[in-house]
């Protein structure tokens, strides 16, 4: 299948595609007039690549996942080393959010601050 219809058959970009391979993580071969060409399994592949980004990984934690991208990753019991992974990827987002957090309630106490209170957040 051409690029086009791989993107609408999981829901994504063309320019993500073109990611995915850049990165490692697809793999396609070319035509003789040099569009790509990808075979039905890359359908499953994006697919557990997309959830996982959706997961909150990054691309490059998703290397971690290779050997079993073809699968059912959501189903399959995670490897010590995805758990590994997922875990130092779960702490960074924790760190982001209390940092996130602590600017929202400076920016808040400052708002009170210099409006005598008188303007509340917005939820």
């Amino acid at each position: 299948m051409r690029i086009g219809e791989l993107a609408r058959a999981t829901g994504t970009t063309a320019r993500a595609l073109r990611h995915y391979e850049q990165a490692g993580l697809i793999s396609s071969q070319r035509a003789p007039n040099g569009y790509r060409i990808y075979d039905d399994r890359a359908v499953v592949r994006v697919r557990n690549i997309r959830y996982l980004l959706a997961a909150g990984l990054t691309l490059d934690d998703v290397r971690v996942f290779l050997p079993c991208l073809d699968g059912d990753v959501a189903a399959a019991p995670p490897s010590n080393k995805g758990l590994r992974v997922a875990l130092e990827r779960l702490a960074v987002l924790n760190e982001r959010i209390a940092a996130q957090t602590e600017a929202r309630d400076r920016l808040e106490a400052a708002l009170q601050q210099a409006t005598g209170g008188r303007i509340r957040p917005v939820a």
